[in-house]
């Protein structure tokens, strides 16, 4: 059995798709980008706020599902420019313990939704 979680913290949903599934003790978020959900507007001004306004995203669906960052044991990073990867490989660790820090992949790709920069997946469990 799944459960939907959905906070109004994170960005709506841009197709059929939600903010995060839990089922059994693992939780799986969708990828988010760097859309502030009060405004709705991309925050492209530089990769760190980008990658910030993601994390803060991510933050968010972790505490809709009574998470934290520690409860992170798996993460998928897509980037459209690997030399962006040490601004955003700075951001996104200072969320993270580096001792318990999850496992981890990085991806240049082509292209991201709305032409952003990165967008990043967790995986979380209870």
């Amino acid at each position: 059995m799944k459960k939907i979680i959905t906070t109004e913290k994170a960005p709506a949903p841009i197709g059929p798709y939600n903010q995060a599934i839990i089922t059994g003790n693992m939780l799986y978020t969708s990828g988010q980008i760097a859309i502030n959900p009060d405004s709705g507007a991309l925050i492209l001004d530089n990769i760190q706020d980008e990658t910030h306004q993601v994390m803060k995203n991510i933050k968010a669906i972790l505490e809709a599902a009574q998470m934290t960052f520690d409860n992170v044991i798996k993460t998928s990073i897509f980037i459209s420019d690997m030399n962006d990867f040490s601004e955003i490989n700075k951001v996104y660790g200072s969320y993270f313990n580096e001792e318990t820090a999850p496992a981890r992949e990085t991806v240049q790709v082509a292209r991201l939704p709305k032409d952003v920069n990165v967008e990043i997946s967790v995986i979380a469990s209870l």
